[in-house]
């Protein structure tokens, strides 16, 4: 039996409720078997991928200027859109929501699956259309090959797709996916190596364009969100920092005026640190932070240091709610007890989820329950409800998991 009937078979049986004797079955990857698996029990349409486009075009516009990933395009289209166009490929990059930011390429074929929804604005995650190279890619974290029938949904069984996620290499981020879709040539092996290798080539450029970024022209920069500190000072690239030496520069940076040493043992430990503790800090600071540090007491910043948190506030102050989603990765220095940073963290989580709780956007409103902290956030998911066109997969998704919490507080 061809390659191709045999995965066919297999995903009529899946369909059928018979997931397990897909397993190992040969002709079927353990990737795709998975990969099935979870879009059955996201209860999925197999008939028809439910894609949807929540988004003006003016905000994909924003979205599109906002992404680090815009930098990297003139590199996608010399590397893969040029040369693949003619061979009746696309070329998409999504974002780490898994919304097409951009999709270019052969005109018929983009016309062609246009009517199956994918086009730029749409959401094309694993959960919301089932398995799919761009979805699954960004579900698993790898390079991935999807060829036809081994797609969930039947009307993209036409086509075949393979993607490799694209990641910052400073902190491993997944900053996107980049996708190559069409006939036969996105089935092939060489296909697959070469997204893989336009992947890192963007990596690299966005690496690259990050150290111009530092250059002696550019001041400062604490990253204190997410799981990895970083400090960029000017000339250099950005450094790793211990746990101890964010929380002093975060703690500095709140605080311009200053701090002395007995205001930083209460703001840097539950019971409190000696005055020579925090001394013996501060010093080992200065090695890492050079002239950042002003040389005198109260303990203060020499110049202003730009911070990821501050870029949030910013953002929120402007109303662009969006653009404070895509600033914020994570949590304040989420491994730290010191008290100074947990007050900072609960206050900068509170305005992020009061924002978007006010936010008339399903998408934003989407992005952060898609997220640890909005997971299980109640007011977050009716919200994602009633801005949800009744009978979208939002809609369905957010009715599920109120039902879900709404069962769990009973």
């Amino acid at each position: 039996m061809p390659a191709d009937d045999r995965v066919s078979v297999a995903y009529e049986a899946a369909l059928s409720g018979d997931v397990a004797s897909v397993r190992g079955q040969p002709g079927v990857r353990p990737l795709v078997a998975a990969s099935w698996a979870r879009s059955l029990r996201r209860g999925l349409d197999p008939d028809r991928p439910h894609t949807e486009v929540a988004i003006t075009h003016a905000d994909l516009v924003g979205q599109r200027s906002r992404s680090p990933l815009a930098a990297a395009m003139p590199v996608v289209r010399d590397l893969l859109v040029d040369a693949v166009a003619d061979d009746g490929l696309i070329v998409a990059l999504s974002d780490g929501f898994g919304r097409l930011l951009w999709v270019e390429g052969n005109r018929r074929v983009r016309d062609e699956v246009g009517r199956i929804g994918f086009v730029e604005g749409a959401v094309w995650r694993e959960d919301v259309v089932g398995t799919n190279a761009p979805g699954t890619a960004l579900a698993t974290g790898r390079p991935v090959q999807v060829v036809g029938p081994e797609h969930f949904t039947r009307p993209v069984q036409a086509y075949s797709c393979a993607a490799a996620p694209v990641r910052d290499l400073a902190s491993g981020r997944v900053l996107g996916v980049l996708d190559v879709t069409g006939g036969a040539p996105a089935a092939s092996g060489v296909m697959l190596a070469l997204v893989r290798a336009s992947a890192a080539a963007v990596e690299r450029e966005l690496a690259r364009l990050t150290r111009d970024d530092a250059g002696p022209h550019a001041g400062p920069r604490l990253g204190a969100l997410g799981p990895t500190p970083t400090l960029r000072l000017p000339g250099s690239p950005a450094q790793r920092l211990s746990l101890r030496h964010a929380e002093l520069l975060t703690l500095l940076a709140e605080g311009p005026g200053g701090s002395t040493a007995d205001e930083l043992a209460v703001l840097l430990a539950p019971g409190a640190l000696s005055d020579v503790t925090v001394r013996a800090e501060i010093s080992r600071l200065r090695r890492v932070a050079g002239p950042l540090l002003d040389g005198g007491r109260p303990y203060r910043l020499a110049v202003p240091l730009a911070t990821d948190v501050a870029e949030v506030r910013a953002r929120l102050a402007s109303d662009d709610v969006g653009g404070a989603l895509g600033a914020y990765p994570g949590p304040l220095l989420p491994r730290s007890v010191a008290p100074g940073v947990e007050r900072l963290r609960a206050e900068l989580e509170a305005d992020v989820r009061s924002a978007v709780l006010r936010s008339a956007d399903p998408d934003v409103v989407e992005r952060w329950t898609a997220r640890r902290e909005g997971a299980d956030d109640h007011a977050a998911w009716d919200r994602l409800a009633r801005l949800s066109p009744p009978g979208s997969a939002a809609h369905a998704r957010a009715r599920g998991r109120l039902t879900l919490l709404d069962r769990a507080l009973r």
